[in-house]
């Protein structure tokens, strides 16, 4: 055992009352305090932008693939073909080779890399613009039209009522699937039909359907405006024969694989009156905000490591105070001013271990409990979300253990200086 860790660790163990025990749980209860914080910010932070952003991409899909002489928007789609050659066989696509550029010392390089995953699923979609008659209310909506191969997971697991389209292989089903808002609005049920005006130059077309199913996302600026169809009804609508389609739509695996499929499908997979765009640059704006969560994050982390640091610098340099004649005995006997600084920071260490280790048993119980009973809620109109979603991930757990040890501990080097000011003599003479 070294020489410095048995002496901190006895004064450390050591069972004396003094002033010097208060401040040193002081500085371990606002460490832990520090250390549940950053946990739960960043698991808050981390969670609400997986749900957001997983909403979103699961009402949309992660790439639009539609023709490229159209606006790029949500509203409307000019045909294209259904029968391409990446389709269906797109979803069979798996891990791709991407270069990537990086900056090294002011100097640009590329690097190739592979994707984390590869394409999950494809479906056809249609957009139609309309507007909803019932029981003597009117509401603008978009209906989405979708097909045979639509991926049901995620809105089933938001539908509040009834079930979701079924399709007969001759005939356009009449089903429609509105949102909470639009069934409240409209008071509407499972079950009741309704008008859909279509405005097509001087002449309305209205068409009738039945209220299947009602979904509830959260995404208030979707719900209030969508409403899901048979693709074969806005193909009739469009004029479209049954081989066209307002686009498709591609689901893939992580996330972190977006750009880069984005490129790798236009570039390697569509031809050329096709392009592909990520969901994130046709809606800016609901990831733009997200990003800005990041900010707060960092703000939390940094106001945190430094509520630690100076608690941590008080502490030392009161214990050092305090233990000003073991300081000089030391010297005396031969140590060096590293060598009893050593003793100090060892002594430091078990401080903010024990308060990062309370940090964790408060900040991981608190984000358990909260995603157990979601006590925390939230304003859905405003956040998207009804309550504050959580998402643990071990490794920013341990990032955040190492890093607030290391950084803490290197802060304190430049206060244990203070040791090598001690004249031995003096010290052993200190009451």
């Amino acid at each position: 055992m070294h020489f410095e860790y048995f002496i901190a660790k006895k004064v450390a163990t050591g069972k004396k009352k003094s002033f010097t025990r208060l401040i040193i749980r002081i500085a371990i209860i606002a460490i832990a305090l520090s250390m549940s914080v950053m946990i739960c910010s960043t698991a808050l932070i981390s969670g609400f932008k997986q749900e957001i952003s997983g909403k979103i991409f699961g009402f949309w899909g992660h790439i639009h693939i539609t023709a490229t002489d159209i606006y790029q928007s949500l509203l409307e789609s000019n045909p294209v073909k259904q029968e391409q050659d990446f389709y269906p066989s797109l979803a069979e696509v798996e891990q791709v080779s991407y270069a990537e550029t990086v900056e090294i010392f002011g100097s640009e390089f590329e690097r190739w890399k592979k994707t984390k995953g590869g394409v999950r699923h494809i479906q056809v979609f249609a957009l139609r613009s309309g507007i909803i008659q019932a029981k003597g209310e009117i509401e603008g909506i978009i209906l989405k039209g979708a097909g045979q191969d639509f991926d049901w997971d995620f809105l089933g697991a938001y539908l509040s009522e009834g079930e979701t389209l079924s399709w007969n292989d001759t005939l356009a089903s009449d089903g429609i699937l509105i949102s909470r808002q639009t069934a409240n609005r409209l008071k509407l049920s499972v079950g009741d039909r309704l008008r859909v005006v279509f405005v097509e130059k001087d002449d309305p077309i209205q068409r009738r359907f039945e209220v299947k199913g009602i979904y509830k996302t959260g995404l208030e600026e979707y719900d209030s405006r969508f409403a899901i169809v048979d693709i074969r009804k806005i193909q009739q609508l469009m004029g479209w024969d049954a081989n066209e389609v307002g686009g498709f739509e591609v689901f893939i695996d992580d996330i972190d694989d977006l750009d880069a499929l984005a490129d790798y499908i236009y570039y390697e997979q569509l031809p050329d009156d096709l392009y592909a765009e990520p969901i994130n640059k046709k809606t800016p704006e609901i990831f733009q905000w997200l990003a800005l969560q990041d900010i707060n994050e960092v703000v939390i982390l940094a106001l945190m490591i430094i509520v630690a640091i100076i608690n941590m610098i008080t502490a030392l340099l009161i214990l050092i105070l305090e233990r000003t004649n073991m300081i000089g005995i030391l010297k005396a006997l031969g140590s060096t001013s590293w060598s009893v600084r050593k003793v100090f920071l060892y002594y430091a260490a078990y401080i903010v271990g024990l308060g990062i280790f309370w940090g964790n048993v408060i900040g991981i119980s608190l984000c358990l409990l909260q995603d157990q009973f979601r006590f925390i809620t939230l304003d859905e109109e405003n956040y998207y979300l009804d309550y504050a979603p959580i998402d643990l991930n071990f490794w920013v757990i341990l990032a955040l253990n190492v890093g607030t040890l290391l950084v803490v501990l290197l802060c304190l080097i430049l206060p244990s200086y203070l040791v090598t000011r001690i004249s031995p003599i003096k010290a052993i003479r200190f009451k």
